[in-house]
């Protein structure tokens, strides 16, 4: 079978017989992609823990009809060791891996920006150098935003107005005067609107410390309505 090298990081596995695995990766080079490792289960395996859900690992894969086949695997980033020692960041990491496995939808096309702020995200985590919930949030604003989803938060997204911004419509994209608004707005500070607005830029002055559950809220509500379709992470954070 032809083979070829990327760089990728382990989104989610699934147990394939008594052994295997399969491995969603999404990699630098090859966009999303699915592959067997085999005998990856079993205590002396070759990969170790390489191939757990946030680690990054080069790779050496081998095409296959339907999966590649995982041939080598070493590891580059093992951002899974400190991540799952908080598990603040643990929730966030999963809400990050979700959303790119969920995001990214076609196989084997390229994709390095999404894979770029992915590794990134991880990364900061791992380091612990912004508060967890932060780092997940806006990872998943800056990858929607990436894919073509970003809300509108300086103007009225129905007429344009600049002033008494005091509501948030999905549907709508973004931020409603008072007058525009529909029952299915939700209220929304100035304060919640910058805080949103510096998680989509990275401006992690403007962040601080702050924490606001409507802003997580609205975050993951944006999130799976330009999904369609839910995110798990978002019912075990809640739980």
């Amino acid at each position: 079978m032809p083979v070829y090298t990327d760089e990728g990081v382990v989104l989610r596995t699934v147990k394939l017989g008594e052994a295997d695995r399969i491995i969603t990766l999404l990699t630098r080079d090859h966009g999303k992609v699915r592959a067997v490792a085999k005998g990856v289960r079993r205590t002396k395996s070759r990969f170790g823990a390489r191939l757990e859900p946030f680690m990054r690992a080069q790779l050496l894969l081998a095409k296959g009809r339907n999966l590649d086949v995982v041939s080598q695997a070493v590891c580059v980033g093992a951002y899974a060791d400190e991540i799952s020692q908080d598990y603040d960041s643990y929730l966030a990491a999963n809400l990050i891996v979700e959303t790119a496995d969920k995001l990214v939808t076609t196989e084997k096309e390229q994709v390095t920006e999404q894979y770029r702020l992915l590794i990134s995200a991880l990364g900061a985590l791992s380091r612990r150098e912004h508060p967890a919930w932060q780092i997940g949030e806006s990872y998943v604003l800056r990858a929607m935003q990436r894919a073509g989803w970003s809300p509108r938060l300086s103007s009225c997204v129905v007429c344009g107005r600049t002033d008494r911004l005091e509501w948030f419509s999905v549907p709508l994209g973004g931020t409603v005067c008072s007058d525009d608004r529909t029952p299915a707005c939700r209220r929304i500070s100035r304060p919640e609107a910058a805080l949103i607005f510096a998680l989509l830029t990275g401006d992690w002055k403007d962040c601080g410390n702050a924490q606001s559950e409507n802003v997580e809220s609205l975050v993951e509500e944006w999130t799976q309505f330009y999904l369609e379709r839910p995110l798990k992470t978002v019912n075990l954070i809640h739980s």
